[in-house]
């Protein structure tokens, strides 16, 4: 009767391990365009920061990065999830961006000799295939391992805010309470959506992410 609880209390501390910002994979270095949106002049508070993260939620997380990663969750057969993924990256940097953090984390994998056999794809594990990977070996559950992905991403953006905006502490927390009701709805549309509505579409973030390649002065590097 003892092991119950126990296991449920592991299981919160994979998860939370999964999610932490201390995962080493140098997430902390990249915007993901966030940046190049600020020197636009895009996001220059935070009521225009919440518009781009709710945008960036509903019609980029929601309906691509949400769902691949379902699906990598689930060893879904059929299409290299992997290949999918990276060929839908915009521009050079968002594809350096998932590749060289997806290799951050395969890489702390193999360090902790847990990659039980599995071998990375030929052209490089993305973020998600990664993700996918960390989750299967530490036994977090796909609807917790996705919820953990939304987490993450929306903390990072938020601390790219922070310190490039520069938004507060509180100013933070105070977008990330609105942001919620928005992370749940992605969960539920990545874990419902068919293959053939699945859609990356952000023509704004993709031109702005090219211009942040020549941006002159910049904190990050996406």
């Amino acid at each position: 009767m003892s092991g119950g609880p126990l296991e449920a209390t592991l299981a919160t501390a994979r998860l939370l391990r999964l999610a932490s910002p201390a995962l080493p994979i140098g997430a902390f270095a990249w915007s993901s365009g966030l940046e190049a949106a600020i020197e636009a002049g895009v996001v220059t508070d935070e009521d225009s920061a919440e518009g781009w993260l709710g945008d960036a939620l509903e019609l980029s997380v929601a309906r691509w990065e949400a769902p691949v990663l379902w699906r990598l969750l689930h060893h879904t057969p059929g299409e290299d999830w992997n290949a999918v993924y990276l060929a839908a990256r915009e521009t050079r940097e968002l594809r350096a961006e998932t590749l060289q953090t997806g290799a951050g984390l395969w890489r702390l994998l193999e360090s902790l000799g847990e990659t039980r056999g599995i071998a990375p794809p030929h052209d490089g594990p993305s973020l998600p295939w990664a993700w996918a990977c960390a989750a299967r070996v530490w036994a977090v559950a796909p609807a917790a391992a996705l919820s953990a992905w939304i987490f993450a991403w929306v903390e990072n953006q938020l601390a790219v805010l922070m310190k490039a905006l520069p938004l507060g502490q509180v100013a933070s927390q105070r977008l990330l309470s609105r942001c919620l009701p928005r992370m749940a709805r992605a969960q539920q549309l990545g874990q419902a959506l068919p293959d053939d509505e699945l859609s990356s579409m952000l023509p704004g973030l993709a031109l702005l992410s090219s211009h942040h390649e020549t941006q002159y002065s910049r904190l990050f590097r996406s």
